[in-house]
């Protein structure tokens, strides 16, 4: 393993660089595009669209399907990055590392690591960018560095955030690159920065230009904003997800974030530009071209957050050029993306009011579009008392001091994970999670900062996860798939010039279903069933004719194709009708129950953090232990609790503070329970023979 540590060396390796001419920058004509045999960026090309051409791997041929090759990543870091790939090589980011990865055998070529006793920056988990030579990797110390792809020798290293550092700055975006400049966004960990998208010149390193996502004084969106305040200088939009970019319009695209403070909406009057909008800017200088926010005064971290990608399509007689965003409500929002018209009409739709939060009287909504996830009826009988759940994603969320009123902030939502665009099939395929969400308290001790309240997970577990099929000509659904049982879809799709779409799911599984109607046709267990782990994003690449498909697993990378011999760690995980399972660390063997456990949660407001002891959250949450044995609850917090069954077959009656009662279990099942006073605290025990 090489460790650098960044300084001198930096400034050495770029005037080296400018001496030997070993650093080239990639300026494509407009309309090139990349080898077939590479995936060079986080989205496969450009567009962000994670379609290959490749189509060895198909319909016909998808039972011959196996894995190649499967390694441990050096060091043992685990890695939700897409592997990027060029000329056979993979790249991507495992923990504090960018590694290179030989794509025909899975050995490790070289391994780098930046070294600094102060930031520690590590890589981006969303992984690298290529070009001709380099690879662009963000670092949590809002620096950009670049590496040689040959040896992992770093070049240069450019610092783009804040000079000294705002708290929570770092760049978590996979660097995209195009015009001989590279692109990256700045989030802020919601941490009273601003977001930001930064262009560095892929030579040089020298920073090309800022665009700041919240507008100054006298810049246009800044009367969206107090004018009677500075809270506009901790604004929030963060630019946390991979942007895309469109050469021949000269255009860059990113998603933005929610506004700082997150749920403190009475002391940020206004729509609050730029957050929660596409925008588009001008590659070489920066400059807005157009924007749409698609939530007005966000009050419920309810921004885009998925990566935008470019289409083509035929309407009305004509070829559109879309750019797509998902809402994290599951609606899609899609736009020409030279000028912003919408491609589907957007209409302003009157939402629920909390003249407290001061909240937009009107949300966009596409007119006519279906939702990619289904509603949250599903979780309506599987909350308890005295929760209701509101199944209106711009419900403000409720409070009294006696309970939790309503669920607004999302439910269901989508996160993180990328779309794919086929121009075989014409569809965006996306996919979405269930998400019981939060709810919204006075009291915790943990909950502070410049909002009447916070936000409390509630113990129920995430039970759902779904494929869907977008025809972008409607925005409606041409088909969906749903995975029950905890099967999480957490990779994000990626289509084939093959008929398939192939994604990976939290419980280890990747699937391959047929493009045009959904029908799962390939499954492989990656890990032994049961594990639980979030795997990175697939993609797919070619050798000498023979095409692989490649996927991160925790600590491990995976890669496939035809006639591969590794065989699979288990069976594929059945998908159970019906079933409800909690998400979390899996049970742990104890006898002993806390009914508090000490957290250590991030100021979203203004920076910082604060560690106390949650009243509201069983440790461990889940338990398992031997038929026939004494369970220890102990009353570890500041206030009196009774535990019972939810069934009501057992209490442990009221437990004062620092005190502790027990209860036997001989009967193996599993078995919920909840605090009678405080039901929102929810645990389960496993009972074993």
């Amino acid at each position: 393993m090489r460790k650098i540590q960044l300084g001198l060396v930096v400034a050495l390796a770029v005037a080296v660089a400018a001496l030997t001419g070993v650093v080239q920058a990639q300026t494509p004509e407009p309309g090139s595009r990349f080898s077939a045999d590479d995936w060079p960026l986080a989205g496969g090309d450009w567009t962000s669209s994670r379609y290959s051409t490749l189509d060895e791997v198909s319909t016909e041929t998808i039972d011959r399907l196996g894995g190649a090759w499967v390694t441990r990543l050096e060091g043992g870091g685990s890695s939700r990055s897409t592997p990027v790939v060029k000329g056979g090589v993979l790249y991507l980011t495992a923990g504090p590392r960018v590694l290179a990865v030989d794509g025909a055998t899975g050995d490790t070529r070289w391994s780098w690591q930046a070294e600094d006793p102060v930031s520690q920056m590590a890589p981006s988990w969303q992984g690298v960018g290529l070009s001709d030579d380099l690879v662009f990797v963000g670092l949590r110390s809002v620096q950009v560095a670049a590496l040689r792809q040959d040896t992992g020798e770093l070049v240069w290293a450019t610092t783009v955030g804040s000079e000294p550092a705002m708290a929570g700055e770092t760049v978590t975006t996979a660097p995209i690159h195009a015009n001989g400049k590279v692109f990256v966004g700045i989030a802020n960990g919601d941490s009273g920065g601003q977001g930001r998208v930064v262009a560095v010149d892929a030579v040089t390193g020298n920073v090309a230009w800022t665009f700041h996502v919240v507008p100054r004084p006298g810049e246009f969106g800044h009367d969206t904003w107090p004018q009677d305040s500075d809270i506009w200088e901790v604004g929030g939009g963060g630019v946390w997800l991979v942007g895309t970019v469109d050469p021949e319009l000269g255009l860059v695209y990113f998603a933005t974030g929610n506004p700082v403070p997150m749920f403190g909406g009475e002391i940020r009057e206004g729509d609050n530009l730029f957050t929660a909008a596409v925008l588009a800017l001008d590659m070489e200088t920066g400059e807005r071209r157009w924007h749409y926010q698609v939530v007005r005064h966000d009050i419920w971290d309810a921004d885009i957050a998925t990566p935008m990608l470019l289409y083509d399509v035929e309407m009305n007689g004509q070829t559109r050029k879309g750019v797509a965003a998902i809402r994290a409500d599951g609606y899609l929002f899609l736009f020409d993306r030279e000028t912003g018209e919408p491609l589907i009409p957007i209409e302003q739709r009157p939402v629920p009011q909390d003249p407290g939060q001061l909240t937009a009287d009107t949300q966009p909504f596409p007119v006519g579009a279906e939702r990619i996830i289904p509603d949250c009826s599903f979780w309506r009988d599987r909350v308890p008392p005295p929760f209701e759940l509101s199944c209106s994603f711009f419900t403000p969320p409720s409070v009294d001091q006696q309970s939790v009123v309503a669920l607004g902030s999302p439910i269901p939502m989508v996160r993180v994970t990328p779309m794919s665009f086929s121009p075989q099939t014409g569809y965006i395929y996306a996919q979405g999670r269930g998400h019981v969400g939060r709810a919204k308290r006075f009291e915790d001790p943990w909950i502070s900062d410049n909002r009447p309240g916070g936000y409390l997970r509630l113990g129920l577990p995430e039970s759902t996860g779904v494929l869907a099929a977008v025809d972008p000509r409607t925005n409606t659904v041409a088909w969906k798939q749903e995975l029950l049982g905890g099967r999480l879809a957490t990779s994000g799709p990626m289509s084939t010039a093959g008929g398939l779409v192939f994604w990976g799911s939290a419980d280890g599984q990747l699937d391959a279903y047929d493009a045009s109607t959904g029908e799962r046709v390939w499954a492989f267990q990656a890990t032994p069933a049961g594990a639980r782990m979030r795997p990175g994003p697939v993609s797919t690449y070619a050798i000498e004719g023979k095409q692989y498909v490649a996927m991160p697993m925790g600590a491990e990378l995976w890669a496939f194709a035809l006639d591969g011999t590794v065989p699979p760690r288990d069976e594929p995980v059945a998908d159970p009708p019906d079933l409800v399972r909690w998400t979390g660390p899996a049970p742990r063997e104890t006898d002993e129950i806390q009914t508090g456990t000490l957290r250590e949660n991030p100021s979203w407001s203004l920076g910082g953090s604060r560690s106390a002891i949650d009243e509201h959250a069983f440790n461990p949450q889940r338990a398992q232990v031997t038929g026939g044995t004494r369970v220890r609850f102990i009353n570890n917090g500041e206030i009196e609790h009774t535990i019972e069954a939810q069934d009501g077959s057992w209490t442990t009656g009221n437990i004062e503070v620092g005190l502790f009662e027990y209860v036997t279990f001989d009967t193996p099942g599993t078995y919920q329970f909840h605090c009678t006073d405080h039901p929102w605290a929810l645990g389960e025990i496993t009972v074993v023979p």
